[in-house]
């Protein structure tokens, strides 16, 4: 069981600290994560070839993908848990991780994909009613949403996806690496997240916008930069998590 820690470990500049661990932990355990990384670049790029020119399958799919991604990367949590205390690291901790079939994850990772399909549903009604033409093709959007002389209808899409994302961000910052380190149920990590969102908002909130600039930023390189992208965040977050939580 976990509880949040006092505020002298953590500031505003805490989520650049937790980047450079970060780091340090994907130089010293390069492999586990380039696989990660590599791993989710080319699920990206079967998305792309398979819904290229189908922009809801598309939407719907990366959302999934990104909201989902912090459980799949769950293997690199361990690697930087075991770096730190000197335990085995490597894809074969990773692959026995993945085997232990962990049904509190797996529920999470159903409760992520929920939030992700309203985000598609809601998203999806929301362009519909207000679009000028329909959207059919990612160039639809860019050219009838993203470009559109009109203001609004995009300036509303990007509220909506905030407003919809900061609470399953505030549900899983803490939770998802909670889940791994202990015995904890989904609903006890969740609450210690949103306690540990409460307890530091902008430090937080500065660490979320760390997180979507440096996912824009992969995903701008043709996904070529999740490869380094994925395995940093992964392993950042770990180092949030241990940062913002302690053993009672």
């Amino acid at each position: 069981m976990q509880s949040i820690m006092s505020t002298d470990r953590i500031d505003l500049f805490s989520p650049l600290n937790w980047l450079k661990r970060g780091w340090g932990d994907f130089m010293r355990h390069p492999v586990p994560g380039l696989v990660h990384g590599l791993a989710l670049a080319v699920f990206g790029w079967l998305v792309v070839w398979i819904a290229h020119d189908r922009f809801w399958l598309m939407a719907g799919a990366f959302s999934g993908f990104m909201i989902v991604a912090p459980i799949l990367t769950s293997g690199l949590y361990l690697i930087s848990r075991n770096s730190a205390s000197g335990g085995a690291v490597g894809m074969r901790e990773v692959f026995r991780l993945w085997g232990s079939f962990d049904g509190r994850l797996v529920v999470f990772g159903l409760l992520l994909n929920l939030a992700g399909t309203g985000w598609v549903m809601t998203s999806a009604a929301l362009i519909t009613a207000m679009a000028p033409v329909p959207i059919h093709s990612p160039a639809d959007f860019i050219r009838h949403v993203m470009l559109s002389p009109q203001i609004g209808l995009f300036e509303a899409w990007l509220l909506l996806g905030g407003l919809l994302a900061a609470p399953v961000f505030a549900s899983s910052v803490v939770a998802i690496p909670m889940l791994l380190d202990t015995k904890a149920s989904v609903r006890e990590a969740v609450l210690t997240s949103w306690r540990a969102v409460g307890a530091y908002p902008l430090p937080l909130a500065l660490w979320a916008t760390l997180i979507m600039v440096l996912v824009g930023a992969g995903m701008a390189t043709a996904l070529l930069g999740l490869v380094v992208v994925v395995p940093l965040l992964a392993h950042a977050s770990w180092h949030a998590y241990v940062d913002l939580t302690a053993a009672a």
